[in-house]
């Protein structure tokens, strides 16, 4: 039988980031897979975390999948599942400026193209251009709809290399319009407390684990989670010399648990 690390003996869910924490370059992490059937199989619940925006829950489920873990695409998080359901609490109508994709995270909030309560900014990628940008800014700016990015993550590599990403053109349309967007998406606290109302677990019962101190552990501690900092991925020993301490610092998920 798992028993889990005892930092951990109180908590009743894990949430785990994805790439550095459980893969690295479309790798497992040795431990990692049987780390999260572990985790189950204490009785936690678990969620993968990630601020990917353009592709949908179910791509990436898939993805992980292939990976060699066991889960449904319910258990994700990222910014469009916590952005939907603050949308669906609203009962507001949006305008959505993401890649096709990940327009099925979406599914029961209502489009309006010409006068939406709501517009959403995610990963566009080579989708912007000025028509798309401008339009977006007169709906905010003109019909004085509201503004919601979908993470404010500046750039990423990717295949080609380093290439923006939605906090630029978010950027951009706040500082156009004068007018703040709510953000969903690490390291943003409506983001952590739309985690913990996935959960329906209390913050102090949730365990975030991730390799990196600002966006994954020191967002989560700050809304109420345990952080756990892993030694993988962008994790630099530096990290510890900031004004951040981790609640637990492990050698690689695997020693989240012993097995």
């Amino acid at each position: 039988m798992p028993a889990l690390h005892p930092a951990l003996l109180h908590i009743q869910a894990i949430a785990f980031d994805l790439d550095g924490t459980l893969y690295e370059n479309d790798v497992p992490i040795p431990g990692a897979i049987e780390t999260v059937s572990a985790v189950r199989a204490a009785g936690l619940s678990v969620r993968f975390v990630t601020n990917t925006t353009s592709i949908s829950r179910r791509l990436i489920a898939a993805r992980l999948q292939r990976l060699g873990f066991r889960l449904e695409a319910e258990e994700l998080f990222c910014p469009a599942r916590a952005a939907a359901a603050w949308l669906q609490r609203e009962s507001a109508s949006a305008a959505f400026f993401v890649p096709e994709p990940a327009l099925e995270d979406f599914e029961g909030v209502a489009r309006n193209l010409d006068r939406p309560d709501v517009v959403v900014i995610g990963d566009l990628e080579s989708g912007w251009t000025f028509e798309s940008m401008n339009r977006a800014f007169r709906l905010v700016h003109d019909q004085g709809a509201r503004l919601v990015g979908l993470g404010r993550t500046r750039y990423w590599r990717g295949p080609r290399g380093l290439q923006l990403d939605v906090g630029p053109f978010l950027a951009a349309l706040e500082y156009a319009t004068g007018k703040a967007a709510v953000v969903f998406g690490k390291p943003e606290p409506a983001f952590f407390a739309g985690l913990v109302e996935d959960l329906a677990e209390p913050a102090g019962r949730v365990a975030m684990i991730g390799d990196d101190i600002m966006s994954d552990v020191g967002a989560a501690m700050s809304a109420g989670l345990l952080g756990v900092l892993v030694r993988t991925g962008k994790f630099d020993p530096r990290d510890l010399d900031g004004s951040f301490r981790p609640d637990l610092v492990i050698g690689s998920i695997a020693d989240a648990v012993e097995i």
